[in-house]
């Protein structure tokens, strides 16, 4: 039986967490060097992020009956996110992965076929309306995982079984996920979301584009599209209202995790009804923490100093209404 929650959930993000296996700082992928064992995933990620700045956020998955599992759940816990909604599976384990840095570019190598993650299906939605979110967050790397898990996007996207809950959709493609060209499928998934995130670099790979602009033709209203343009702007496109906000400069440490967070910043604009220009800033400085820490997630500023550094007064911070269809 599903437990009905008392208070709504702002935000259930859903997708698989592993845990990863990266060298110290300063090391390979080899024999010589230390190596750190942790909790990895985008959507935890967010869900991180979004207890940081104060709201009550959720991580939906599927974990194996293992240590690692154990490990993975505790350290999202820790954060501040609610993990009662994890599923544990005794028959498949908790997905892996190893990280490789090098000066060129950090290698991820992924060990995730027919893990606990990949089999959930559309029944797992029944945990996500129990919670009754006002924003469900969903990624491109889900339904690249099985059969299963794509349905269960489908089903969070079109069918909208959460009732009133804005559901946002980070394009977040993962090429050694997918075996065909994964342009189609994607774009479709990003035109039944409410809000939809893509990296300009991400979606010329994806879709003939080449400017933000290319990019909001081509999905369409009434969806509302974030365009990130690594350091240079993200802009926001809602019905006839375009923002844009220069990206500040940062000392980048690690770039793994930046656009996770700059999608929980944003998102936690729209859950207090702040306007589209101060999401854009918020996303930057969740984004900046991120850049410069070596994890995927980075404390953040006290909530005076991240209300001074975005421009918004006490009274705007207070969390607003978030349903679909409210930009």
């Amino acid at each position: 039986m599903v437990a009905i929650y008392a208070t709504p959930i702002d935000a259930v993000c859903l997708g698989e967490t592993m845990a990863q296996v990266t060298p110290e700082p300063g090391g390979r992928l080899d024999g010589r060097s230390a190596m750190t064992l942790r909790s990895a995933g985008a959507e935890s990620n967010v869900a991180v992020n979004l207890a940081r700045l104060g709201h009550r956020a959720a991580w939906c998955g599927r974990v194996g009956a293992d240590p690692l599992g154990e490990l993975v759940v505790g350290e999202v816990a820790a954060a501040g996110v609610d993990v009662s909604l994890v599923g544990r599976d005794e028959r498949r384990p908790t997905g892996v992965y190893f990280k490789d840095p090098a000066p060129s570019g950090s290698s991820v190598y992924y060990y995730r076929a027919g893990s606990a993650a990949a089999a959930m299906g559309p029944e797992t939605a029944a945990s996500v309306v129990a919670a009754r979110p006002r924003v469900v967050h969903l990624s491109g790397i889900t339904p690249a995982l099985s059969d299963g898990c794509r349905r269960l996007v489908e089903h969070l996207l079109l069918e909208r079984p959460v009732s009133g809950a804005v559901v946002s959709f980070d394009v977040n493609h993962r090429p050694a996920l997918w075996d065909g060209p994964a342009g189609p499928e994607l774009l479709r998934l990003a035109r039944a979301a409410d809000v939809v995130f893509v990296g300009l670099d991400e979606a010329a790979r994806l879709w003939p584009v080449a400017t933000a602009e290319e990019v909001r033709e081509l999905i369409g209203a009434p969806v509302c599209l974030v365009v990130k343009d690594g350091g240079t702007e993200a802009t926001s496109f809602d019905g006839e209202t375009v923002a844009r906000e220069p990206a500040p400069p940062v000392d980048i440490v690690e770039p793994v995790g930046a656009g996770d967070a700059f999608a929980a910043g944003w998102l936690s604009g729209l859950l207090r009804g702040l306007g589209h220009a101060a999401r854009l800033r918020l996303g930057h400085l969740v984004a900046g923490a991120a850049l410069g820490s070596t994890g995927d997630h980075a404390p953040l500023p006290d909530e005076e100093e991240i209300r001074r550094r975005i421009g918004v007064p006490p009274q705007q911070w207070a969390a607003g209404p978030a349903r679909a269809g409210e930009g």
